[in-house]
């Protein structure tokens, strides 16, 4: 199957895992394990399909269909395995971010969306370097945030991580709040996803009048 070569060319009715804690980026990856027997047919679906998947959080957790927050993430399964125990082990790759539109109704055991790809049509392509200012202050930021958490890190790799690759993984790793990750995941563009990232992280640390 060709891949899309513009957002036109996705899907607009799309299935959705709704999943606390998780936000998928453009070209970020995430490995999911998948046991639950509904998740499984979506999983199966997909793979005799697009293979798209719309990650998205939940609102409310509680019961059986929360509802959903407005904006999520279109991934595609780049990777699949089956495991003996009838288990999938997937990867999706983000494309790019969706407004959900509305949920429709199904016969299927998981849920889909009608979504809305034009608002986020920039993911599409590269997002623009920050500048050297903005990446400088995510680095003393981070610094500051792994000094408090009692944290390291390998620097040289950090250092050495494009801009994006570095801000979307910061933002999945952080242990941030659901309502502070899905922020991240509605930031306009990379510079300010990394300016909340940055706050995030400050906020998160300590200052230095505050320490016992």
């Amino acid at each position: 199957m060709q891949p899309p070569a513009t957002p036109a060319d996705l899907p607009t009715r799309i299935p959705v895992f709704p999943l606390g804690g998780a936000i998928l980026l453009p070209r970020a990856t995430m490995p999911l394990n998948i046991f639950e027997p509904r998740y499984l047919e979506m999983v199966r679906d997909a793979m005799a399909g697009d293979r798209v998947i719309g990650m998205i959080q939940p609102r409310n957790p509680a019961g059986n269909r929360p509802s959903l927050y407005g904006v999520g993430g279109l991934g595609k399964i780049t990777q699949f395995s089956e495991t003996g125990d009838g288990r999938f082990l997937i990867a999706l790759t983000g494309l790019i971010r969706f407004q959900l539109v509305e949920e429709l109704a199904t016969t299927t055991p998981y849920r889909q969306i009608m979504a809305d790809f034009a608002p986020f049509a920039a993911d599409w392509g590269d997002p623009e370097p920050l500048s050297a200012t903005t990446r400088a202050a995510l680095e003393d930021s981070l610094h500051r945030y792994l000094d408090t958490q009692g944290l390291s890190a390998d620097w040289d790799s950090i250092r050495s991580a494009d801009d994006e690759s570095l801000v979307n993984t910061l933002s999945v790793v952080c242990p941030f709040a659901e309502a502070e990750r899905q922020a991240l995941l509605e930031a306009e563009d990379l510079a300010a996803r990394t300016d909340l990232l940055a706050t995030l992280m400050q906020f998160a640390s300590p200052t230095e009048t505050g320490r016992a």
